[in-house]
């Protein structure tokens, strides 16, 4: 029962042939079949056979989004938060008005 999460989890295949199924940190990911990621070790506890995790924000690996606190563990950039656009609004100009003689 406390440890009834659905983990993120995807095989791998390493440099040397291997095949391993490696963990997928935070929230969210950008992961599809064919993707170059990098793989740290470190087990999960809660799942039997996962003995490595991988990179966020390395290679085709995206960083977790709005992602505030803990940035360098997730790949996310300073300033990447998903609520906020960093695009100004344009200010209002006061209209010029031409006089017609």
């Amino acid at each position: 029962k406390p440890n009834s999460a659905l983990r993120k989890v995807a095989r791998v295949k390493l440099s040397n042939g291997r095949e391993v199924t490696a963990y997928i940190p935070g929230e969210g990911h950008n992961l599809q079949e064919h993707l170059l990621v990098l793989v740290k070790g470190g087990r999960v506890k809660d799942l039997p056979g996962v003995r490595y995790h991988i990179v966020r924000g390395a290679l085709d690996t995206g960083g977790v989004e709005g992602r505030k606190q803990s940035r360098s563990k997730y790949g996310t950039k300073r300033g990447e938060t998903k609520g906020s656009v960093s695009k100004k609004e344009p200010e209002a100009k006061p209209e010029s008005k031409v006089k017609e003689e």
